[in-house]
């Protein structure tokens, strides 16, 4: 015997899926983190005059990223020894290393910065941003890297999405989203 089917109801029908949000990869102040799952988004919030170093290699496709909060190391050695996220120069080399542990090269990488700003210090008496900025690109110089593009200064703080899949660079920053 055959049994006839019922006949569908809107209560039957089932919808497409939500597409699931990409894995958050959150890096924190004085920390960096890489990865080469290409779902995955590698996200920094509140960027005010730290600075956010992202690197992509996209032969690789591997992605990284840095939040750092002062200039250099040298500073205080002992504290670049047990953070060196904290500083631009210690910092970088922390994250090339991670970036080359998942197979990417500094060579390769494509280089951008984000941060810089000028928070809480309307005398510029500590120019925090600025001098962080002008630290991350002499190592970059010294590294033989350009910076392919930046967005750094004025009084706003800036949240970064690097998508590693490729490459892109979304910011945020006073409810206006970029892309760099």
């Amino acid at each position: 015997m055959k049994l006839a089917r019922p006949a569908t109801t809107a209560t039957d029908i089932t919808t497409a899926p939500t597409p699931a949000k990409p894995p958050i990869v959150t890096v924190g102040v004085s920390d960096a983190r890489a990865s080469a799952n290409a779902a995955a988004v590698i996200a920094t919030y509140s960027l005010g005059s730290c600075i956010g170093v992202c690197a992509y290699d996209a032969t690789a496709r591997v992605a990284g990223l840095l939040h750092f909060q002062l200039p250099t190391g040298s500073l205080d050695p002992a504290r670049a020894a047990e953070c060196p996220a904290m500083f631009a120069d210690t910092g970088f080399d922390l994250l090339m290393r991670a970036v080359e542990r998942l197979g990417g090269l500094p060579a390769r990488c494509r280089v951008r910065l984000v941060g810089g700003a000028q928070i809480l210090d309307d005398n510029n008496t500590f120019d925090i941003g600025r001098r962080n900025h002008t630290a991350i690109r002499k190592v970059l110089w010294k590294k033989g890297l350009f910076v392919h593009g930046e967005a750094v200064g004025g009084n706003t703080a800036r949240t970064v999405y690097l998508h590693v899949a490729d490459g892109r660079l979304v910011i945020k920053s006073n409810g206006t989203t970029t892309e760099l």
